[in-house]
């Protein structure tokens, strides 16, 4: 606005004036005074008037370039121009604003991706500074969105513990993750810019039954715990001879669950358990350990954009089993970048660049993994699996692959901040500690919106 800082600049050479005046009527030099005073005092207001009409301003043109970026390939620059100064026109209803124009234009590389440029300017008639000759102040802006050269794939790690049942928790949980599929998949323009996997997660977590004959399921502790005592005889009178035998359980009733990777007692010293290194069938401690855990969570879902069974499958969590961070959050970053197991990652176009992001839900401490915990206090061993005092483990190594990660805290039972979940986020502006269920919702929505902004510069 530089007829503004020029009006300025002329209020304080008139006051320097002023000031030093010796001459003429004193009553005629007051009332010339008043001018300059008014005139400082006005130009406050008409700044902060212009302000708030250049935000509006703002606001409308973020709003038309994504709306505009739906379907510019498909239409001509003239058509472009029009659709964006009508959605701009409906968005923008600033009563102070004139002279309003809309420039819109639209590129595509194969490189750089597709891009909607749109430029506006209104003027505001002034209140004060006019007295100075600036009858209005002239306000211009303009939004960038970009796609194709960007795409997004996003792994959402949910707490579906049985504590996600009180307080409404697992109710907003549901909708927040609905919502925000919706907003993801209208930041896509094509299939593919955006996948985005789900990864419901308790102490164990579900790959599926379908998984039954997979070689990286590991089945030697499944075996031991499934199964009956089953008595066989030979001979018969005195000669009968009987032994009983532990027969394992048909690997047909396997429920789904898997639990940590490692050896039987411990973790492995390979620390399986914080990496996605694709397991090796010769390796007993690289596989997925199969456990019958009588409060298997709903099965996870690997990338994709199938919308509607991403929201389906939401709607069927239910709020069961203990805490375990660790598992979830290690099985997010497999479904992003790993190798090996139930999921398989769809390649990546070197034409484009990618986000990663993984946003980790939970409401509770860590109680329950497969070697440490009740399963009802706090496990220090779990935590330290996923950050230990080092700065080491599953959080470290998502960090070092390239991984944004948003974790959210929800404490409605007044437990202590999670300093995991706080130092496991990317920087504390990716931590939310969150009082309420309905703080889910918005939670999720502002994520969302920063995610979407990754497909929009401005």
């Amino acid at each position: 606005m530089s007829a503004f800082s020029t009006a300025i600049r002329s209020l304080r050479r008139t006051a320097r004036r002023f000031a030093v005046a010796r001459g003429g009527n004193v009553a005629l030099t007051f009332g010339l005074a008043v001018i300059p005073i008014l005139g400082f005092a006005g130009a406050a207001v008409d700044y902060s008037r212009a302000n708030a009409m250049k935000a509006d301003l703002q606001s409308a043109l973020d709003s038309t370039a994504l709306m505009v970026s739906k379907n510019a390939a498909t239409m001509t620059a003239a058509q472009i121009q029009s659709t964006a100064q009508n959605a701009f026109l409906a968005l923008f209803t600033n009563a102070g604003a004139s002279n309003v124009q809309v420039s819109a234009t639209y590129t595509n590389s194969t490189k750089a991706g597709s891009t909607v440029a749109i430029t506006a300017s209104a003027d505001m008639a002034t209140d004060f500074v006019g007295i100075l000759g600036y009858k209005t102040i002239s306000i211009t802006s303009s939004s960038t969105a970009k796609w194709g050269s960007t795409r997004l794939r996003v792994a959402l790690v949910l707490d579906n513990t049985g504590s996600m049942a009180s307080d409404g928790k697992i109710t907003a949980l549901k909708t927040a993750t609905g919502n925000l599929l919706t907003q993801l998949q209208s930041a896509a323009t094509n299939d593919g810019d955006v996948y985005v996997s789900i990864v419901p997660f308790s102490k164990d977590v579900n790959v599926g039954t379908a998984n039954v004959s997979a070689d990286w399921v590991d089945w030697t502790d499944w075996d031991s715990k499934n199964g009956s005592n089953v008595k066989t005889c030979t001979g018969t009178g005195i000669q009968k001879t009987c032994t009983t035998n532990w027969v394992p359980a048909d690997h047909s009733t396997w429920n789904g669950c898997v639990t940590d990777r490692g050896d039987s007692s411990r973790p492995n010293s390979a620390n399986y358990d914080e990496t996605i290194t694709a397991p090796n069938v010769a390796i007993a401690a690289s596989l997925y350990p199969a456990e019958q855990y009588s409060y298997c969570t709903q099965s996870m879902m690997g990338l994709s954009y199938d919308w509607t069974t991403m929201a389906n499958l939401v709607t069927q969590m239910t709020p069961n089993g203990s805490t375990n961070q660790p598992i979830g959050l290690v099985w997010g970053w497999q479904s992003l970048l790993g190798s090996g197991g139930p999921f398989t990652v769809p390649s990546e176009d070197p034409n484009y660049t990618y986000s990663h992001v993984i946003i980790l839900l939970s409401d509770g401490l860590n109680t329950q993994d497969r070697w440490y915990g009740n399963g009802s206090s706090t496990s220090t061993q779990v935590d330290s699996r996923m950050y230990d005092s080092n700065g080491n483990g599953t959080c470290a190594n998502i960090k070092a692959a390239g991984v944004t990660i948003y974790t959210i805290q929800v404490d409605t039972g007044g437990d202590p901040t999670s300093t995991l979940l706080k130092n496991c986020a990317s920087d504390q502006s990716k931590f939310f500690l969150l009082t309420s269920a309905n703080q889910i919702v918005t939670t999720f929505n502002s994520i969302g919106t920063n995610l979407t902004k990754l497909r929009i510069a401005q």
